[in-house]
């Protein structure tokens, strides 16, 4: 079953147009402009995330799980949309631009920010107040580690972008 939206935009269907690509013709600079917003929009989304947890974990004794839960989709949400748009200058960069070096970084950044969501989730989830006193904190300890090492590797590969691109144009 196909969503609206994906039938509004769905080719060859009689009073249906192709989506226009925004990034069609333009200079490699403006592609990598783009995933670097991305990842400005990325952060505001992991700070909303971790806004909305502290909230939910201070909503207690009678936590308020539905309105975190809401707060979570909206995050998933931004994030999924992100990564769809981060794929799509990708596959722009590794294809019709020929710019493989530059695709790569975007891949491992892609990368790089799916494990950095994997991890904030789980030490989420075992900052749960359901499972208070049950956390182990040296891995608790090893998370929060992983999430920095993560959040390093994404500022290189970033940099590593900015500075390729410069040497394409």
């Amino acid at each position: 079953m196909i969503t609206a939206e994906e039938a509004a935009s769905a080719p060859g269907l009689p009073g249906r147009t192709e989506p226009v690509w925004p990034w069609k013709g333009a200079p490699v600079h403006a592609l990598v402009q783009r995933i670097h917003q991305l990842q400005a929009e990325r952060a505001q989304a992991f700070r909303r995330l971790e806004e909305a947890h502290r909230q939910y974990v201070r909503s207690g004794p009678h936590y308020d799980f539905p309105r975190y839960r809401g707060s979570v989709h909206k995050v998933t949400q931004a994030f999924a949309a992100a990564s769809r748009e981060v794929l799509a200058l990708e596959a722009e960069l590794a294809g019709p631009r020929a710019q493989p070096l530059l695709a790569g970084h975007v891949r491992a950044l892609q990368q790089l920010e799916q494990t950095r969501l994997a991890t904030v989730a789980l030490l989420q989830l075992m900052g749960a107040p359901e499972l208070r006193g049950q956390e182990d904190a040296s891995q608790t300890h090893q998370l929060k580690m992983k999430v920095i090492k993560t959040m390093e590797a994404i500022s290189k590969v970033l940099q590593d972008l900015r500075f390729d691109a410069e040497s394409v144009e």
